[in-house]
């Protein structure tokens, strides 16, 4: 049984509030998975998290890294866990598959994107009968994040 946290972006976008959760879970020595929708879309976060703070960057890889199985982040478009993730992140309205390998995942998605919210709402509704803890938080002004459910 995952805890599933639905955050809704309505502040940033997911460039911008993504590294700090990421850093957050290796603080906590958590292994990570983010899954996207597309290779072009995991590339581009691959690029991103790299440069995002000129004083620090994270330590990852793709799945389609040599060894990506002994990085800490690995960047995926599938539902594979090559690290042995225990905290999935899907975003960009990945759909959440065998959530039950992990201790946590994050569904990440963008107010501005209807397609994104409704595909959040549709995920809810499907998880909210299963035995999952879910919690859902929503961006504040400041660009912290809010318990609203």
């Amino acid at each position: 049984m995952a805890d599933v946290l639905f955050y809704h972006l309505t502040e940033s976008r997911l460039e911008d509030a993504l590294p700090s959760l990421l850093e957050k879970c290796l603080e906590r020595n958590w292994r990570v998975v983010v899954q996207t929708t597309s290779e072009e879309r995991r590339d581009a976060l691959d690029q991103h998290l790299w440069v995002y703070r000129d004083e620090s960057f994270l330590p990852h890889g793709t799945d389609r890294t040599d060894n990506a199985n002994l990085q800490p982040i690995v960047l995926c478009c599938n539902d594979g866990n090559v690290n042995t993730a225990q905290v999935r992140f899907l975003v960009d309205g990945s759909a959440p598959i065998g959530l039950e390998d992990y201790e946590r995942a994050v569904l990440m998605f963008d107010g501005h994107d209807q397609q994104q919210v409704e595909s959040a709402r549709t995920h809810w509704k499907n998880l909210k009968g299963g035995s999952h803890n879910m919690t859902y938080w929503q961006q504040t002004p400041d660009r912290g994040w809010e318990k609203k459910a």
